[in-house]
């Protein structure tokens, strides 16, 4: 960091327990800014993207070859300070100046934040301070997307049934017969998905119940795939004597963090599978594989019910900003407190309920940023970046 730089942070406010995000949801925050001396800007502004990502690379040597592929869901920013093509362009004078800043995610279909063995989904809030002749002052801090769970579809209520039989003929003779029943389809993340298995041994050999879920990650890079795989659960029951029946009732609990299912995405895939089989020495398994799709728990997400009585949200794409305060809506009565006689800013009409500014003069005048504000308080219920890491 810079030695005129003495605090450059980025935070936002948790909306739910979880510290997660849906679609249609607001994320507010603030800048903290810190310098010791003054500061000439080119522009100052934070932005939220939302990226998928998928690279890999396959052969050796001169073979060697990377595949590679993007996909963008949107890109909103808002500017403290604009490029400005005068020859002297704003300065920041020393002190503790806080930046408030108010986005609006886009409210359509997007996967939610992933991070797999080749490739990503992200959503980031960034903050970039450039300066003249100085290299970039850079932050970032990833928020935590996930989908609504609106109700499960009916197709994922249906349960799954499925019947494998094998004969013996090497090693032994006669025949075994598996059935397997699963309640449904969709699981929330944390469910116990419960299976019946009905064993008939009729067989000369003995046999062992085994299941596993498996995770299936696959990436797409035009018209080349890479898959990778992940066993969730992976368990072995009791043997099943020759002539023997059985009947067992397996209960397979689900991870709170597992990765839900991604359908969404056009360049990576996150899908799983059931597999039910008998262990047989020296003979091929007989097998039962059912597809299995993981929604996001209800607690984690609760129907959007809109923004904040009184917030009027950015509709995405947001139009060309201004320095704050400019043409941007005040935030909502009661975000920030209070604290100040209106009469004392900078100029009239400024929004009411922003920090209020202890050093009226620290900005040259002429230009009209975001109000400054006391030290932030580092104990407030808000998440916090660290500072100087590029994205």
């Amino acid at each position: 960091m810079s030695k005129s730089i003495k605090e450059f942070s980025l935070h936002y406010d948790s909306i739910n327990e979880s510290n997660t995000f849906s679609s249609g949801d607001i994320v507010e925050g603030r800048v903290v800014l810190e310098v010791t001396k003054e500061i000439k800007v080119d522009s100052f502004f934070v932005k939220l993207t939302g990226d998928a990502h998928v690279s890999w690379t396959e052969g050796s040597g001169d073979d060697e070859k990377t595949y590679s592929d993007h996909e963008r869901y949107f890109k909103l920013k808002q500017y403290f300070i604009q490029e400005s093509s005068k020859k002297d362009g704003p300065v920041i004078m020393p002190g503790s100046h806080v930046f408030p800043f108010r986005f609006q995610l886009p409210q359509q279909n997007m996967p939610p934040s992933f991070k797999g063995f080749r490739g990503w989904v992200k959503y980031v809030l960034t903050v970039n301070l450039s300066r003249p002749w100085k290299s970039t002052s850079s932050t970032h801090t990833e928020l935590n997307f996930v989908l609504r769970n609106d109700g499960t579809s009916d197709h994922l209520l249906q349960p799954q049934s499925a019947t494998q039989d094998k004969k013996m003929k090497l090693f032994g003779s006669g025949k075994m017969s598996m059935n397997v029943t699963a309640e449904k389809t969709g699981y929330m993340q944390g469910e116990t998905i419960k299976i019946f298995v009905d064993i008939d041994n009729s067989s000369s050999r003995d046999v062992k119940l085994k299941y596993s879920l498996r995770q299936q990650q696959t990436f797409i890079a035009g018209r080349r795939t890479k898959r990778a795989y992940k066993d969730i659960v992976k368990e072995t029951r009791d043997r099943i004597p020759s002539g023997e029946k059985s009947k067992f009732i397996v209960d397979m609990t689900l991870p709170h963090d597992l990765n839900v299912t991604i359908e969404n995405c056009r360049i990576l895939k996150v899908q799983y599978e059931l597999k039910v089989y008998l262990d047989v020495s020296f003979a091929s398994d007989p097998e039962v594989k059912f597809p299995v799709v993981i929604l996001p728990a209800e607690q984690q997400c609760p129907p959007w019910q809109g923004p904040p009585g009184g917030v009027q949200p950015y509709p995405p794409p947001q139009p060309n900003l201004v320095p704050y305060p400019g043409e941007l809506p005040p935030p909502p009565a009661g975000l920030y407190p209070n604290l100040y006689d209106p009469t004392v800013l900078p100029y009239p009409e400024a929004a009411a309920g922003v920090y209020p500014n202890p050093n009226p003069h620290a900005i040259q005048p002429g230009f009209q940023p975001a109000p400054s504000a006391p030290v932030y308080d580092p104990n407030q219920s808000t998440k916090e970046s660290t500072p100087n890491m590029p994205y």
